[in-house]
C-alpha cells in the first residue's frame, strides 16, 4: 500500500485515540466488556472522574464507545465499545506490541550504554 504523505490520515486517527487514558479506558471495554463509570475509574485509580467523564464524552462523540442511562434512582449509566469500535482492537494490540519492544529496546540500550561505562 503506497500512502502520499499529503493524504495520510494519522492525523485523524491519532486525534481520537490521543491521550493519557482513551486507549487505556478502550482496552478495559474490549476485555472487561460493558462497565459502569464506578467500575471503569476503579480500574484506572490515577485518572480523575473530571477526566474520565471528559475522555468518554470524546470517545461517545466519535461513536467509539455507546453510553447508555437507565431510568432509576440512583442513576445507572453504563459503558460499552460499539461495533465501529471494536475496529480498533487489532491497531491497539499492535500499538501495545510495538510499545512492549520499544521499551525493551530502550533497556536493552542503556544496559549496553552501562556496560561501556
Amino acid at each position: 500500500m503506497k500512502i502520499e504523505p499529503e493524504l495520510c490520515r494519522v492525523e485523524d486517527a491519532l486525534g481520537i485515540l490521543v491521550g493519557k487514558w482513551k486507549p487505556i479506558i478502550l482496552l478495559h471495554l474490549l476485555k472487561e466488556g460493558t462497565q459502569r463509570f464506578s467500575e471503569l475509574k476503579r480500574s484506572m485509580p490515577g485518572i480523575t472522574q473530571k477526566m474520565l467523564t471528559k475522555q468518554l464524552r470524546e470517545l461517545e462523540s466519535e461513536d467509539i464507545i455507546e453510553r447508555v442511562v437507565y431510568p432509576q434512582v440512583p442513576p445507572k449509566v453504563e459503558y460499552s465499545i460499539t461495533e465501529y469500535g471494536r475496529s480498533l482492537q487489532p491497531i491497539l494490540e499492535m500499538m501495545h506490541e510495538w510499545g512492549t519492544k520499544h521499551t525493551l529496546h530502550k533497556m536493552e540500550k542503556l544496559k549496553n550504554k552501562e556496560n561501556t561505562l
